[in-house]
């Protein structure tokens, strides 16, 4: 068999090429960067790649540039609006935490910790803390820090401290509209977000159910030695802003469009809007320090123009608030829009590098071999988990993870008639949620830094998302709510 044959498409081993090289120089950029690969490194390795695709096909098979760009440029304009909604999900994060909506929301969620149901809580209020910001990471490197410290001292041991608090944060970034993977997943299969988030309830709820029931048992298993108030945590809230449940308002007017299906961009658009009216009504001190880079003072008068800037930082640029609390400094930090731009920097690298693929006919011809080999639902369905855990041990990035998947089952699910949601949400299913279990892996050696407990020390106790990729296939093979598209 010739390798190189003018005039045909690829070979799946000539297609495996790109993906060799892609991992290859992924390992360097994730040795050299660490946790910073997705500032830059990780984006330009995927760039390289599309080069690599590029090279082979118009040397060796005389594609002609036509077709990459015409393959880069439909998957970029494909992905237009998901790099919108993510802009958005950085205006509506910056406001929500400058109105003081999250704030709020963290501490009416301190008031249920007891000893007793303490895995149980400290997984709930992980769970409602990522809801609202979208984040799993800095739900961990904020609430979560804290919350290992409660644990320690009332005798838990660090694996289920941790294992509690990831499974919480993880499931609320994984159903979350506001965050940046459920959106990648999304948009990566061509799923409606709302669509793919209400599918993706089917095997998330289950999952999510086991690891609490887990939680809770062993909590009210455990012997506490004594009791550990988080009064100081909370004070330091009330301190800082004006907490009040008039805030609770603005996630439940989201919560309203979201369920009469208002499109996602509308919904957060909005969401960020209400929720800025409602700094300059509850926070005009945090909006004044803001715009003058002050510490917060509840005497200081807000004029119109540094409730304006503020404003508009909150929505655009970093914020940082000093609360005398060092954990809850780092909670209320924000981005805004700007800190959405490695995730968008890295979505418009991976649909070049698959657009390249594409026009090459590369994609093609793996998702060929696959087909040949994949005939049931089941099958089918373990296949795409598979390779989303396995793209994470050999990336070591969940993005990446959830682009290669998405692009190498997107053309199989299409040709066996499985609407886009089945894969959308096998692959958050996996790619998503396994990340953090791999000590290699950037979320698994973020998390490990950040709350101090090594990766194989907690990894036993993520019962949520140790659950969710079985729960996934389990589904596909009951087949509940898995219908083919009609013709």
């Amino acid at each position: 068999m010739k390798l190189f044959s003018r005039g045909e498409k690829p070979s799946w081993i000539v297609s495996l090429i790109p993906f060799i090289f892609l991992i290859a120089i992924l390992v360097v950029v994730i040795k050299i960067f660490g946790a910073d690969a997705l500032s830059g490194g990780s984006q330009v390795a995927l760039l390289m790649a599309s080069g690599v695709v590029v090279a082979i096909s118009m040397i060796f098979y005389k594609i002609p540039w036509k077709e990459f760009e015409e393959g880069i440029t439909d998957n970029i304009k494909a992905v237009g609006s998901a790099i919108l909604i993510l802009l958005l999900i950085g205006a509506v994060a910056g406001s929500w935490m400058v109105s003081g909506v999250v704030p709020t929301m963290i501490y009416y969620g301190m008031k249920v910790i007891f000893p007793s149901i303490f895995l149980f809580a400290s997984c709930a209020i992980c769970a409602l803390i990522s809801i609202m910001t979208g984040s799993s990471w800095t739900t961990i490197a904020t609430v979560g820090v804290a919350l290992v410290g409660i644990g320690t001292a009332q005798g838990y041991e660090p694996g289920w401290i941790a294992g509690a608090i990831i499974s919480g944060a993880y499931f609320g970034d994984k159903v979350s509209p506001l965050s940046d993977t459920t959106v990648l997943a999304s948009s990566s299969a061509g799923t409606p977000l709302f669509t793919h988030i209400k599918f993706m309830m089917i095997s998330t709820v289950p999952s999510f159910a086991i690891a609490m029931i887990v939680f809770l048992v062993v909590s009210l298993m455990h012997q506490t030695p004594s009791a550990v108030h988080t009064a100081d945590f909370s004070n330091d809230l009330t301190s800082t802003y004006n907490i009040s449940p008039w805030l609770l308002l603005v996630p439940v007017i989201t919560g309203v469009l979201i369920a009469r299906k208002v499109p996602a961009i509308l919904t957060l658009f909005v969401a960020s809007v209400v929720a800025g009216l409602f700094a300059l009504f509850f926070q005009p001190h945090i909006l004044g320090a803001i715009a003058n880079d002050l510490v917060p003072d509840r005497a200081m008068q807000l004029s119109f123009l540094d409730g304006f800037k503020g404003l508009f930082i909150s929505y655009y640029g970093s914020t940082a608030i000093d609360t005398g609390n060092a954990a809850l400094n780092d909670l209320v930090a924000t981005r805004g829009m700007t800190g959405m731009m490695n995730t968008i920097f890295l979505i418009i690298s991976a649909v070049t590098f698959g657009g390249a693929l594409v026009g090459s006919g590369m994609l093609q011809s793996l998702t060929e071999l696959l087909t040949r080999y994949i005939k049931r639902r089941v099958t089918m369905v373990s296949a795409t988990v598979g390779t989303g855990i396995f793209s994470n041990m050999i990336t070591g990035d969940q993005y990446l993870s959830i682009i290669l998947t998405s692009s190498l089952y997107k053309k199989l699910y299409e040709e066996r008639g499985y609407e886009t949601k089945l894969l959308s949400r096998s692959v958050e299913d996996s790619a998503t949620v396994v990340s953090v279990l791999i000590p290699w892996n950037s979320c698994g050696m973020t998390q490990a830094t950040v709350l101090k407990i090594s990766t194989l020390t907690y990894l036993p106790y993520c019962i949520f998302n140790l659950v969710s990729p079985l729960m996934s296939i389990i589904i596909a093979m009951i087949g509940y709510k898995i219908a083919r598209k009609s013709k």
